[in-house]
């Protein structure tokens, strides 16, 4: 996985105390969205997996999922400094890969940038990078860790 990219619109005061109850992903515009009582509230630009049409199927794919997910999980990550863990494969993604007789994969994020890369910094979204996760920027995953609580609902378009 890669990076993820933000801060292209902001509405109101943003803080920590604001309550995001849903992300969405819409993958053809590089772009995701955080919501609080259904209203946008910030929008950030985006990287993807390598391969970045169509939905995940298989492991090793590099595509990023389709579907509705929630954030389950949320730590540093050694690589690419902090991470939202997205409950990817559902019942279906693993129903799905089993009728290919492969698996699902897994490890699928929105995380920030390596130290290596830290200062392209926005520059990171001019392609996909990505093993299938979501990529941003350092400063836009700090944002995003403390706005988003572990059971946010994440909803990824194609």
């Amino acid at each position: 996985c890669f990076l993820l990219l933000c801060s292209v619109k902001s509405r109101g005061g943003l803080s920590s105390k604001s309550i995001i109850d849903k992300i969405v992903v819409l993958k053809s515009k590089r772009i995701l969205l955080i919501y609080t009582q259904n209203q946008v509230v910030k929008t950030y630009k985006i990287a993807l997996g390598r391969q970045p049409v169509g939905k995940k199927e298989i492991e090793g794919d590099k595509k990023t999922p389709e579907g509705n997910y929630t954030i389950w999980k949320k730590g540093p990550h050694a690589k690419y400094h902090k991470y939202l863990f997205i409950s990817y494969p559902n019942k279906s993604d693993v129903i799905n890969a089993h009728k290919k007789n492969k698996e699902p994969g897994g490890l699928i994020y929105i995380h920030g940038l390596n130290k290596r890369y830290a200062k392209v910094g926005k520059l990171h979204t001019l392609s996909d990078w990505t093993l299938g996760c979501i990529a941003v920027t350092n400063d836009e995953i700090d944002e995003l860790y403390k706005l988003i609580k572990v059971g946010t609902k994440i909803e990824i378009k194609p």
